[in-house]
Order: C-alpha cells, then structure tokens, then sequence
C-alpha cells in the first residue's frame, strides 16, 4: 500500500512539474484545440478530411492570452489570406513547380497588402499546405469553412480554457540569475584576495559578459510572465505583480553590467601589477568579505522581488536590509584601507577608486528605500496610463449610447432659444 502511494505521490508531482512546463502546456492546448476543430469540421465540412480546420486552429493557439488577443487577430488573418491564395492556385494552375515558385510570391505579397506583421511568412505557409491538400477547384471553397471553423476554435480555447500564469518560471530564472552573480563575485573575491594572474582576471571578464547576455533568455521570461498576467481572470493584482517583476530584472541588469565593469577593473589591475598581487593581504581579504556578503544581498534582493506579496515578504525585506547594513560596514572598511593605500603607493590610484565606486553602486542600486521609491513610480505611472485607457473607453462607450434627439427644421436650428420670461 505504502509503494501505491509514493508511486502516485511521484506521478503528481511530475504531472504537476509538467504542467508548469510551457512547451508541454503549448503541445497539450495545441493538439487539444487541432482535435476539437477536426471533429467539428467533420460535421460541417463536405470534405471527407478536413485537415484545414485542425490545421488552422494550430497556428492560431497561443501561449497565453494577452498573446492570443493580440497576435491572434494577425495569424487568423495570414491564414485565411493563404488559404485565399491557395484556392485561387488551385482553381486557375494546380500544384507545380513553377506555380509553387509564383504561389509563395503571392502569398508574400499579399501578406505585406493585408499587414499581418511578423506573420507574413505564415500566409506562404498557409497557402503551400493548403495547396497541398487541395487539388480539385470544385472542393476548394470548404476549406474556407475549415479555417474559419479553426480559428474559432483556436481563439475559443484561448479564451475558456485560460493558460496558466507564468510567474513561477520567470522567478525562477530571476534568481538564477541572481546566484549565478554570486557565484562570479565569489570567485572574483577569492583571486583579488592573493595574487592574480593576467590569464584569471580576464577569464572573470569573460564570464561576465556571458552573463550580461544572459539577461535576455530572464527577459524572455519575463515577458512571458507579463503577458501572462494581461488580462486574465485568474490574476487580480497583475499591474502590481508585472511591476515588481520588472523593476526586480532592471535593478539586477544594472548590477549584472557594473559586475562587468568590476571585472574589467580587476582586469586592467592586474595587467598593470603583475607580478604583483592586486591588494595588499588586508586588503584583498576585506574585498573578498564585501563581494561576498554584495552576493548575498544580490540574491536575497531576487528572492524578496519574487516573492509573493502576502506571504514572506517583510522577512526577505527585512533580511536584505540586514545583509546591505553589514556589506556598507565592509565597504567603509575597504575604503579606509584603500585609503591607506594609496597614500603609501598612489601608483594604480584610479583603479582603487573604482573598484569602490563599482561596488557602492551596486550597493546603491540593492537599497530598499531605492527599490521602494522606484515602485511607486511605476506604479503611479502604471495607474495613470490604465486611468486613461479606462477614461478613453468610458468616453466611447458614452459616444456610442448618446442618444440623438429629435432632428430640428433646418429653418430653426440656429435660432436662440426662447426664454420663459418672454412668453
């Protein structure tokens, strides 16, 4: 009995690891959407396989659905335009080599007429498997009827079935993101702390621009995340939650392109010093001591930004704010002590400089008073633009519902109206 109940205990945790998956989501909604549009079709349709219908309604499915209502105008558009094409084709020429040729032409120029955007190449597509499948004129206006039958199912499923909140997958890469800069200023700590060859430091250089690069797969998610939070029934807060999320990434991209700087710094350090050690031993073991306790604080600041608001927040709060107190005690002393330096051998002064001016700002930027007055900035900005949408649709709603009064004789309408008094 106990070995049932782990084995079940295990298929739901991985079923519950799939669901949280995009591309297992996208296939599962995809094939479920292509499914119900075929049966549909094999109703309504005069073909005996209806393959435009599933056909469409898998292009028109969408991850979620702010992407649906706004890609999926356009897509439906370039598949319906192809399919136009292809019935055109197939009426005058058929399916050649030539007319394959003159047939994707067309469709990319109709594409262009029609402004279906990024999804010019989709009306090709489109139009080349419909061709494809289509090759008698008299049967060719049905599949017109299976594309509409499957985009409407595509948009349908989209809209009932609401995709799942994304949210989970681009904290996660947030604070991947968070200790993978860690792990760079803990290494970067332990070479400045003895001597540093030339061949280390520029290894760090180049560990730092990959991670700069990074930032664009986080983003990727990111936004995904944000599209999953438009408009959807599930999502009260999603302006509160979009905001957090990205003002969380911009504060680590900044620290992500000054770590970069850093390591070009300790870079240029160690080609003017070498033989020689970077810091003197005291030195080198107080900047160790303060990149590592900047990498705490980097990812304790991820775990607070993704952290849901109503649960642990004031704790990650509180605990970021602890660990920045304890790194600008270190930073003092390491300015102290670069101050020392300096005035021992004022040889590489600027490069000490801003190795404190590179770590002060990532400081900076990790503040939480700096963080809260930020958010409330975009959260009054946020507000304001959704204020104006909202005041734009009510003022059209009115327009339309205005109700017209009797229509006045010409000879009278520009006549002053009567008083009261005069009567």
């Amino acid at each position: 009995m106990r070995d049932v109940r782990g084995a079940w205990a295990v298929a739901g945790s991985q079923l519950r690891k799939w669901h949280e998956q995009p591309v297992v989501v996208q296939s599962v909604r995809s094939a479920g959407a292509a499914t119900v549009a075929y049966v549909i079709a094999l109703r309504l349709s005069p073909e005996p396989a209806p393959l435009t219908a599933p056909l469409t309604a898998l292009l028109v499915v969408q991850v979620t659905l702010y992407a649906t209502l706004t890609t999926g105008i356009r897509r439906v558009n370039s598949v319906v335009a192809g399919v136009v094409v292809a019935i055109a084709f197939s009426v005058l020429v058929g399916l050649t080599w030539w007319s394959l040729a003159l047939l994707i032409l067309a469709s990319l120029a109709v594409g262009h007429l029609v402004r279906v955007s990024e999804f010019v190449p989709e009306v090709a597509i489109s139009a080349m498997l419909v061709l494809g499948v289509t090759r008698v004129g008299d049967t060719a206006w049905a599949r017109v009827l299976e594309t509409l039958i499957g985009a409407v199912v595509g948009l349908g499923c989209n809209l009932l079935f609401a995709p799942p909140v994304w949210v989970g997958a681009a904290g996660e890469s947030i604070e991947d993101l968070a200790r993978r800069v860690r792990q760079l200023m803990l290494r970067m700590g332990e070479e400045a702390a003895g001597r540093t060859p030339v061949e280390h430091a520029t290894a760090r250089l180049h560990e730092a621009r990959r991670l700069d690069h990074d930032i664009v797969q986080v983003d990727a998610a990111l936004r995904q995340a944000e599209d999953s939070l438009k408009l959807n029934p599930r999502v009260r807060e999603g302006l509160l939650h979009r905001i957090v999320l990205r003002t969380g990434l911009d504060t680590l991209e900044i620290c992500t392109v000054v770590l970069r700087v850093l390591a070009r710094t300790l870079t240029d350090l160690a080609k003017e010093r070498d033989p020689e050690p970077l810091f003197e031993p005291q030195v080198g073991a107080t900047l160790e001591q303060l990149l590592s306790e900047v990498g705490d604080a980097v990812v304790s600041f991820a775990v607070l930004v993704t952290t849901d608001i109503s649960q642990n927040a004031e704790s990650a709060e509180s605990r970021l704010a602890a660990e920045l107190s304890t790194a600008t005690a270190t930073r003092d002393k390491l300015a102290q002590l670069l101050l020392d330096e300096v005035q021992r051998d004022a040889r590489q002064w600027q490069l000490h400089g801003a190795v404190l001016t590179e770590v002060n700002r990532i400081l900076d930027e990790l503040d939480t008073e700096h963080r809260s007055r930020r958010l409330m900035e975009e959260l009054d900005r946020g507000t304001r633009e959704e204020r104006e949408r909202r005041d734009h649709l009510v003022r059209l709603r009115q327009r339309l519902r205005m109700p017209r009064g009797p229509r006045q004789p010409r000879s009278d309408r520009n006549r002053p109206p009567v008083s009261g008094r005069s009567l």
